[in-house]
């Protein structure tokens, strides 16, 4: 769409939050498929998970969308409007709420203060046969999933088992 419009625009992947490594490769392979695919331009930050976690410490026992991911967010797209001026654009915008895991409304709080950040509202499908990740990217966010599903398949919290 953008590119239907006339924009001139690059898609950063800038995703330190995302563990293990072997997920962030298979993620940035997705992310490039798609950009090739679309004919759209993409530039790939560093994968710094040691900062990352510097950044969220304290925070671990945070639940998803909570003050955890309230700072990712906050990092990750201040890095990305210092990456844009540095590189001529003016403006940026954001998808970490495409996620079903992720609230937009707290991604673009998370934005308050950024110049020139377009808040935006996504309604996501898949592409059929496109990867689609089973939790945020975080190991915080992988460990609550695990620590769920395995809750829910001993019938604590969420559905309870019935036997008659």
């Amino acid at each position: 769409m953008l590119k239907k419009e006339g924009w001139d625009f690059i898609v950063l992947f800038y995703n330190p939050n995302i563990f293990p490594k072997a997920e962030y490769d298979r993620r940035l392979a997705e992310q490039i498929r798609l950009c090739d695919k679309l004919g759209a331009k993409y530039a790939v930050g560093n994968w710094d998970h040691d900062r990352w976690l510097s950044g969220v410490k304290g925070l671990d026992k945070e639940p998803e969308r909570g003050r955890r991911c309230l700072e990712c967010f906050k990092m990750r797209l201040a890095f990305g409007a210092e990456w844009a001026r540095e590189n001529g654009y003016d403006k940026i915008a954001s998808v970490f709420g495409a996620s079903p895991h992720k609230d937009q409304n707290q991604v673009n709080d998370a934005a308050r203060g950024i110049d020139g950040y377009l808040p935006t509202k996504f309604d996501y499908a898949p592409e059929p046969g496109g990867y689609r990740q089973k939790y945020c990217g975080c190991e915080y966010s992988s460990a609550e999933r695990t620590n769920t599903k395995s809750r829910r398949s001993l019938g604590v919290g969420g559905t309870e088992k019935h036997h008659a």
